[in-house]
């Protein structure tokens, strides 16, 4: 089971002076939970692209299992990821017209178009797990809530050796979010996955194994820590 480990790490962008990411080491442990923290702008987002491979860093190493993703090339790095690692999004990243069921198993269908029952009873069988039992219902007749929950189910749908969340309890109600931080962080572990979270959520970021904290592109050693529940 992989972690990954960031060596050297710079992301530099035209027109700003500094680098957006620069890190010369942040090693994640597999099954490991970690919570990256910090202000807007901290650089959280673009260091989620460069963890999973959307984006290719300016400068160093991305290990993931001795891989070094940073040397793929784009087509390389969306097979690995398809492959490796389950991403759970802000804005859900589901599709308007489409079932529940048909947004889980969507990515796998983008890769082979005929998939065998197995995939549909994984399918199935998570949904319920998180508490969607209409199977059939579209999505964008669902609450906010209830379409994460779908998301989340998607990502676990493959069996990824890795979940990469972007601010998943964000614009949800506080119900909700407890919820959704607790689907994750089971589910993971159920599966023995490796889980980063980049969140403002305090009670997500207290449940997590370690908090990191992003100020300016750099790990604030201040701001990292092992979590502590609220």
């Amino acid at each position: 089971m992989p972690g990954v480990r960031l060596l050297n790490v710079t992301m530099r962008v035209a027109g700003l002076t500094g680098p957006v990411i620069d890190i010369p080491d942040l090693k994640v442990a597999p099954k490991e939970r970690l919570a990256v923290m910090g202000p807007s702008g901290a650089g959280k987002t673009t260091l989620i692209n460069i963890l999973t491979g959307l984006d290719r860093p300016t400068s160093g190493q991305v290990i993931w299992d001795g891989v070094d993703i940073a040397r793929l090339s784009e087509a390389g790095r969306d097979g690995w990821r398809s492959r490796n690692v389950g991403l759970v999004l802000q804005d859900f990243g589901l599709f308007d017209g489409l079932t529940a069921l048909e947004n889980v198993l969507l990515p796998q269908q983008m890769r082979r178009l005929h998939l065998g029952s197995p995939a549909h009873e994984r399918a199935r069988d998570l949904l319920s797990r998180v508490g969607i039992h209409r199977h059939g219902q579209k999505v964008e007749t669902m609450s906010r809530g209830e379409m994460q929950r779908v998301a989340v189910a998607r990502a676990l749908q493959a069996g990824p050796q890795a979940v990469v969340a972007d601010e998943p309890t964000a614009s949800l109600d506080a119900g909700s979010a407890r919820d959704v931080s607790d689907l994750l962080i089971d589910l993971t572990r159920e599966a023995g996955a490796t889980l980063v979270v980049i969140t403002h959520d305090v009670g997500l970021a207290g449940a997590m194994d370690r908090i990191v904290t992003l100020k300016r592109g750099r790990i604030d050693a201040a701001g990292a820590s092992p979590a502590v529940s609220p």
